[in-house]
Formats: structure tokens, C-alpha cells, sequence
């Protein structure tokens, strides 16, 4: 039996796909990967550990959610493919010269970025979405209980990136007031455009050199990013998406009842209630479930891929309302199978229109819930990935 060495640190859906690939007759070794404690870009150590573990286990290839750069080392050193699939999104780590390795195989979840990649020359690199455990949520049949917990017009899940670890924004607090009111510009404009990115382009040298004196960042020698890249993706793109959540959040609140799952607290959506953090496997598919509408409102950092919330969505049988996404057309069709608003006044908009249209609502969650099923379950992702190396 081919053996799978599986880097395992607390992603989202380490369960499912071990399963698939046990399935698919494979052995899994588990290798507890420090991701939180160690240097997982440039650790000697932790590549010569993994080049060990390599050597002795003898695995078909090496499997991680997310690129590794020490994971890339090891595997060229020992001639044995190393296979990641990337579901974070900005995710600096990519952005290292390792990716141009012959060992490799990426998967990413997001089309830009697999183009942005391939005309760098990374040649191992693909499109793929990501899955959704149908059968698994199919288990879950809400009862009594769940419905007077989860019962809601309208439910988001998901961070408000207004916590001080996700908030990078502040570090840009002593900025003069004419870069401060750039960018304060730039992301408002941004925040009502929908299917286009204009945050790292509208960064003139200028304007970066004044926002590197305040925050300096860190250069890494082996880095392919941009300070640009870095600044739009980590700094402004967070931003963007806690201004356009909060506003969201607070006109649906207005006149529905919102009901808000994230560990942070919320004490300017007072109309919105903030319900606390979910656990992904055991409580997020009930809270779905029992929603009549189901909120995606993407990370801008994510430029065309479709968000793992919005899979969930779908895979538990939820109306999803999403901002615009352009990988959702690859496998869904707008107003059959989800719905996308335009602007904020738009997502009023069809909020009040698809909570008064009970069997319209109920069928597009259907179809969506079929789509994901027959084309993005873990098992036929699995099977296409598996094909692929």
C-alpha cells in the first residue's frame, strides 16, 4: 500500500480528506507540522526532520493544506513530489522562489492567482476549488433545539477583522494626513467595486515609500512578493472587507433579523446579534442550515476564487448571497443556483425580495446544493487531484 505523508496542523478539513485518501488506498502518516511555533520558510532544522521522516517512511508523495517552503526543500532533496493545496488567500509563504521546483504540485483556489503564477513560470501549478463535505452535513438534521439557536432571516459567519491581531491597518495610525485621506479614498472606492481589484495598481512609489517609513516590512531573500503586493493584500484588502462587513451587517439590521457568528465583539452593530464563534464541524452546518439567507462576503484578497464559506453553504443545502466572485461561473449559475449583489444597496435589496419568496429562495438553494454536490464534494475533488500528480 502507497503511503501519504499528511503535514497535519489545524486546517480546515484534515478529517474529510484523510478519509478520501484512505479511500483511495493509501496509507496516511501524520507529521504534527509546527506551523505556529517554527520558521516553516527557511527552518534547517525542521527540513532536515522532514527530510528524514521522508527517507524512512517512503510515501508516495507529501500532502499539506498550504505551501510550505520547508516542505518544498526537503521533498526536492529526497526527489519525492510534494503536493499542497493552498486555501489561504493573501499567502505569502507562495510567494518564495521554491515554488518553481519540479517536485512540486500546487493547487490554489483561486484562477488569478494560478495565472498570476504561471506567467512568473511556475509550471506545477493548478486551479483547483475547494471541497465541501456533502455527505457529512447531510448527517445533520437540525431539531428543535438547533432551530431556537440557529434560526435567523439572515446569518454571516465569519471574522470582522476588527481584532487587533487581523486589524494590520493600525500599523499605518501615524501616516500625514494627505496619505491617510489616499488611501481612505482608494478603499472606498474599492469597496463599492465588485469583480475588479485596484488596491496594489493606485499604490504609487510615493505613497508606499510614505507607508514604509511609518510600518517598515520585512524583505525575505528568496521572496517573490512585492511591497506593494504585501500592503494591498495584507493591510488595505483587510480593511476594505471590515468596512464593507460592518456597513452590510448593520443596513440588513435594520430591518432583518441578523444573527452574527465570530469570536470578536461587535459593540457598534447593535441590532446584529453577535452569537459568538462557531465550531466548523460540530455547530457551523446547523447555523447554515437554519438560515433562511447565508451571507458570503469575500476577503478582498481573494480575487476571483470562491471562499470554503460559500462551498459550506452550499454543501448544507443554504440560500447563498455572495458578492461577486468570477470562479462561481465556472460551476454555478447566477440566480438558478446562488446570488450575487452588486453594492451594498443591492444585497438590501434581494435580502427583502428572497425572504418574501419562500419557494424561489428554497429552490436555488437546491440547485446549488446538487451543483456542489456532483462537481465539488471531497471525493471528486480527491479523485481530480489524485489524477492530476
Amino acid at each position: 500500500m502507497d503511503k501519504i505523508l499528511f503535514l497535519e496542523w489545524k486546517s480546515f478539513g484534515n478529517d474529510y480528506i484523510i478519509r478520501e485518501f484512505e479511500k483511495c488506498d493509501y496509507e496516511v502518516i501524520l507529521f504534527p507540522f509546527p506551523r505556529e511555533t517554527e520558521d516553516v520558510r527557511s527552518s534547517k532544522e525542521l527540513t532536515e526532520k522532514l527530510a528524514s521522516i521522508i527517507m524512512q517512511e517512503k510515501p508516495a508523495f507529501v500532502f499539506s493544506f498550504n505551501y510550505f517552503p520547508v516542505a518544498a526543500i526537503a521533498c526536492k532533496a529526497c526527489r519525492i513530489k510534494y503536493v499542497s493545496w493552498v486555501y489561504d488567500s493573501p499567502y505569502i509563504l507562495m510567494y518564495s522562489q521554491t515554488v518553481f521546483y519540479e517536485t512540486n504540485r500546487i493547487f490554489v483556489f483561486d484562477q488569478a492567482e494560478v495565472l498570476k503564477f504561471r506567467q512568473m513560470g511556475v509550471k506545477n501549478i493548478y486551479y483547483m476549488p475547494m471541497a465541501a463535505a456533502v455527505e457529512d452535513y447531510d448527517a445533520m438534521i437540525p431539531e428543535e433545539a438547533e432551530h431556537i439557536q440557529y434560526d435567523s432571516d439572515v446569518t454571516f459567519i465569519g471574522s470582522m477583522y476588527s481584532e487587533t491581531r487581523q486589524h494590520m491597518f493600525r500599523h499605518l495610525e501615524k501616516l500625514d494626513d494627505y496619505t491617510r485621506g489616499y488611501l481612505f479614498g482608494l478603499m472606498g472606492a474599492q469597496k463599492n467595486i465588485y469583480g475588479m481589484d485596484i488596491l496594489e495598481e493606485a499604490l504609487t512609489p510615493e505613497i508606499v515609500e510614505t507607508m514604509r517609513k511609518v510600518c517598515p516590512v520585512t524583505e525575505h531573500g528568496d521572496g517573490l512578493e512585492t511591497v506593494e503586493w504585501v500592503f494591498a493584500n495584507y493591510f488595505l484588502a483587510r480593511k476594505v472587507t471590515a468596512m464593507e462587513r460592518q456597513e452590510i451587517l448593520e443596513r440588513l439590521s435594520q430591518k432583518h433579523e441578523v444573527r452574527l457568528f465570530t469570536p470578536e465583539q461587535t459593540p457598534t452593530l447593535t441590532r446584529v446579534k453577535n452569537m459568538g464563534k462557531l465550531d466548523y464541524y460540530t455547530q457551523a452546518p446547523y447555523a447554515i442550515k437554519c438560515a433562511k439567507i447565508n451571507l458570503n462576503i469575500s476577503l478582498r484578497s481573494i480575487h476571483t476564487g470562491m471562499p470554503l464559506r460559500a462551498l459550506d453553504i452550499f454543501a448544507c443545502g443554504g440560500f447563498l448571497l455572495t458578492n461577486f466572485q468570477s470562479d462561481f461561473l465556472e460551476y454555478f449559475e447566477p440566480g438558478v443556483d446562488f446570488v450575487y449583489y452588486e453594492s451594498i444597496a443591492d444585497a438590501e435589496r434581494l435580502v427583502a425580495y428572497y425572504l418574501e419568496h419562500d419557494d424561489e429562495r428554497k429552490q436555488i438553494a437546491e440547485n446549488g446544493y446538487r451543483k456542489v454536490r456532483e462537481y465539488l464534494s471531497y471525493e471528486k475533488q480527491v479523485s481530480k487531484l489524485l489524477g492530476l500528480i
